[in-house]
């Protein structure tokens, strides 16, 4: 009645382990810097610093979790968990923006504090400090600039976010040098803030759909049920659903109504090999129907429209 189009969604064996180095890297330096920022932001005072630092210490927590839900996604398909374990990446990517999101509050309150009590700041120190910053974080983000997968990007996601908080604190120093101008400092850690909301909304809305089964950014419901209704031999669609299995693999399953039983194979593979080479979707399950679905269904008709329109659901 149906059939499956597979291929394993699992990253090849030496991108794995280059993106478990990566992580491991990445997390030794992060965690060895956070403790040198926080000192040095505690001796000058600086608000920039302490939350770089702060920043840092919850790139610590997402780089760890990153790199144990890199190895859990290894895990071959089992008994229990048919689809394997590739959403882990994904879930530790959402985890990850939550913790983000915690991050910016916390800045945005102590901004707050700063600017209404301004607080006398050693801005050479907080400029010998965001400067070594600056340069571990540009190293790290080299080193995680080369990941595919969700949980890669919210990984490299906190180290961009860093890498503007180290520039934004080096900047503070530069000015307070200068100028001795203490505002700068809860300023530009707003500043911060609101960079880093930014990236992380993003990021919280990607793993959301994924985890939330969404249609993929990338992909149109109404121009795939179209195309599927111009196959030769079909006659409608009902119960198309398409959805992420993981952040880089689709999946879709529907009803094709036919009009000839017995071209039900050449049909099939016809929808097949448009869903892969047209929209790039593999894991594939159709089943035929001889009649239209009940009423209350969602059914997209076939409708005599050019190959380049977008055909619309009724």
């Amino acid at each position: 009645m149906h059939r499956h189009s597979h291929s394993h969604d699992h990253a090849p064996a030496p991108i794995a382990s280059r993106e478990r180095r990566a992580f491991g890297a990445a997390l030794a330096l992060t965690a060895l810097f956070a403790i040198v920022e926080a000192v040095g932001g505690w001796w000058a005072g600086s608000l920039a610093l302490l939350s770089d630092a702060g920043h840092m210490v919850t790139d610590v927590a997402a780089l760890s979790i990153a790199l144990i839900a890199q190895r859990i996604a290894q895990r071959p398909p089992s008994h229990r968990a048919s689809y394997g374990y590739a959403r882990a990446e994904v879930l530790a990517a959402f985890i990850n923006a939550l913790i983000m999101l915690g991050v910016v509050v916390w800045i945005a309150v102590e901004a707050g504090r700063r600017l209404l009590a301004p607080a006398p700041v050693a801005g050479g120190v907080v400029i010998l400090v965001a400067a070594a910053g600056l340069t571990v974080n540009l190293l790290c983000a080299w080193l995680l600039s080369h990941g595919k997968t969700l949980n890669s990007r919210a990984a490299l996601l906190h180290v961009l976010s860093d890498l503007a908080a180290s520039f934004a604190a080096l900047t503070a120093g530069i000015v307070l040098t200068v100028t001795g101008w203490l505002p700068i400092d809860p300023i530009l850690s707003l500043f911060v803030a609101v960079l880093i909301l930014r990236s992380t909304w993003l990021l919280l809305k990607a793993s959301t759909r994924v985890l939330m089964e969404g249609v993929p950014a990338h992909l149109s419901y109404d121009e795939i049920g179209g195309a599927l209704t111009r196959v030769p031999g079909v006659s409608a669609v009902h119960d198309l659903h398409i959805w992420h299995m993981t952040s880089e693999r689709a999946a879709l399953s529907a009803h094709l109504v036919i009009r000839d039983p017995d071209e039900w194979p050449r049909t099939l593979e016809a929808a097949q090999r448009l869903l892969s080479e047209r929209f790039g979707i593999d894991h594939v399950t159709l089943q035929p129907a001889w009649r239209a679905a009940v009423p209350g269904k969602r059914i997209i008709p076939v409708t005599p429209v050019s190959a380049d329109d977008k055909p619309r659901l009724h």
